[in-house]
């Protein structure tokens, strides 16, 4: 039987619709559960679900047998109209009235993502505890003199870092975000024991394959968990903590291994300390928050909602699992393709991905890190103050960067650091040319990659693992993450392994005009495809660069 309804009584329901409208509250829960197009329009013909666990089972059986049928019954074109005009009114009230009761307290993920970024400490730890240790480490394993052996030993654990990425989306889809953590900590307890007592140089080589693979998981993991628990307002600054804990990792290496040249066994030692926040990051773990997204979707809504309240409080729970039932779609999460991220409507999103972290490699970041103790050296500086003096610097443009991320947001930050960049390689360019007093070299060279380490770390440094994990959606953010960090990897790698050569052959004047010039590429790339994501939540971010979502 179909309904004609007067214009009375039209004008009756719309009245009745906008009041309905005026608070969160009267969304129930139950109908995220709803599928999509009925969930819509039991909410608009105010079908009553009233949200209980023990009677969940007989609701579905019985009111909602009813409502499905009245559904059914109910005129087409009847539905459609009210349906236009709900989903009018909801823009604006998603947008406004939803907003009125404020922000989550910043207080609550913190401790969760204070846990999550020891695996970014960890991570910096690990690339710089080698610079130390290496000369006395070959003298104890025998392999002193033998430049492929110590090569060996620092591109091994590159290469275990590149298969820990390829495979982080996959593990972090498969089995959750705080699982991921705990899986990367685990090679990394092994990974560094091996290497602690380790006698000759095959089992050092393992030790170092296996601690790699813990690193290149580790940055992927923390970069999704980061964004998906932090509030959208300072999810800028949270996301500036992985940055940080990488700096304070590459200081700690550096502080911890400076009596391994007069103390014999003391690299051991250094292998050992790693151990312990490894640990603590796997314990700890247990007791953390799981994403939420991550929950929702796996379809698991109930225990979304209960770490949503740990990590955001109840007022907001209903909110938050409103956005997230917009976009993740717990039947689809395992059906991502390796490759729908190539082509399709995530190419896009996922070449911005690949070209940031291309981009920041090809600057010459590691390159600068690497020839920076050549440079102070020149000037007379020991090689322990130098490496100490640039990962000062280093932390202090990453606190910068964290205060100011939420504020100018990421596309200002990235711009500018790319441009200072290119400001600094041009004085390392004037340096190497012979137009510069011989007077002004030293300082010039010095002060070059001083304010080049400074401008990296203020946006190209944190920036793109942040805003990578905002601007993919969240059907494929994983394993979209996964691929870039791989991307970054092997860019990585051929960077260091062509650096040298390239100096040798063409000189420092050329190479880092070359830097020079991916830099203001790296510009034009920022202003013509990056999208400022600052204060909006990953599911407006998500509407935004996907709007036939």
């Amino acid at each position: 039987m179909i309904c004609h309804e007067t214009v009375g009584d039209r004008l009756k329901q719309k009245k009745k619709i906008k009041q309905k409208q005026q608070t969160l509250d009267q969304t129930p829960y139950s109908l995220f559960c709803l599928p999509k197009r009925f969930r819509r329009l039991a909410y608009i013909y105010d079908w009553d679900f009233s949200y209980n666990h023990r009677t969940s089972h007989s609701m579905r059986g019985g009111r909602l047998a009813d409502a499905y049928s009245m559904y059914k019954r109910a005129s087409t074109k009847d539905q459609f109209t009210d349906y236009e005009d709900r989903e009018e009114n909801l823009g604006g009230l998603q947008n406004g009235d939803w907003k009125e009761i404020g922000n989550p307290s910043w207080k609550r993920p913190l401790p969760h993502i204070l846990v999550a970024i020891i695996s970014s400490l960890l991570f910096g730890y690990h690339l710089g505890v080698v610079n130390e240790t290496l000369e006395s480490m070959s003298l104890d394993l025998g392999f002193s003199g033998s430049t492929l052996a110590e090569g060996l030993v620092v591109s091994t654990c590159l290469g275990g870092a590149f298969w820990g990425s390829v495979f982080s989306g996959w593990i972090a889809d498969g089995v959750g975000r705080r699982r991921g953590f705990q899986l990367c900590a685990l090679p990394m307890i092994i990974g560094a024991s091996m290497s602690a007592a380790a006698s000759t140089l095959g089992v050092m080589l393992i030790g170092r394959l296996l601690v790699g693979i813990g690193m290149g998981l580790g940055p992927a993991v923390a970069a999704l968990y980061v964004a998906e628990v932090s509030p959208a307002f300072v999810r800028g600054t949270y996301g500036s903590f992985t940055q940080i804990a990488t700096c304070l990792g590459l200081l700690g290496s550096l502080l911890v291994g400076i009596p391994a040249k007069d103390t014999v066994g003391w690299w051991r030692v250094c292998f050992w300390i790693s151990t312990i926040p490894a640990a603590v990051l796997a314990v700890l773990m247990e007791f953390c928050a799981e994403s939420p997204h991550w929950l929702v979707k796996r379809g698991r809504i109930d225990l979304a909602e209960e770490e949503l309240e740990k990590l955001m409080g109840a007022p907001h729970v209903k909110y938050a699992i409103a956005e997230m039932s917009k976009t993740e779609k717990g039947d689809e999460v395992d059906n991502v393709r390796f490759g729908e991220l190539l082509y399709g409507r995530h190419f896009k999103v996922v070449f911005i991905g690949s070209a940031l972290f291309a981009l920041q490699q090809l600057s010459g970041i590691n390159a600068v890190f690497y020839f920076s103790s050549t440079v102070f050296k020149k000037a007379g500086v020991p090689s322990d103050t130098a490496n100490t003096c640039v990962g000062i610097v280093n932390l202090t443009g990453s606190i910068i960067a964290m205060i100011l991320m939420d504020r100018l947001g990421r596309k200002v930050l990235l711009i500018g650091s790319f441009l200072g960049m290119a400001i600094a390689t041009g004085l390392q360019v004037t340096a190497a040319s012979s137009f510069a007093p011989s007077s002004a070299v030293l300082y010039l060279s010095v002060g070059g990659t001083l304010v080049y380490v400074l401008a990296f770390s203020l946006g190209a440094g944190p920036v793109p693992s942040l805003l990578l994990s905002e601007i993919f959606p969240g059907r494929i953010r994983a394993k979209a993450m996964a691929l870039c960090m791989a991307a970054h990897w092997v860019i990585n790698f051929l960077v260091g392994l062509l650096f040298l050569p390239m100096l040798e052959h063409l000189g420092p004047q050329i190479v880092y005009a070359i830097f020079a010039g991916f830099c203001l590429l790296a510009v034009a790339f920022v202003k013509k495809n990056v999208v400022e994501t600052k204060g909006k939540t990953l599911q407006e971010i998500e509407f935004a660069l996907l709007p036939s979502h």
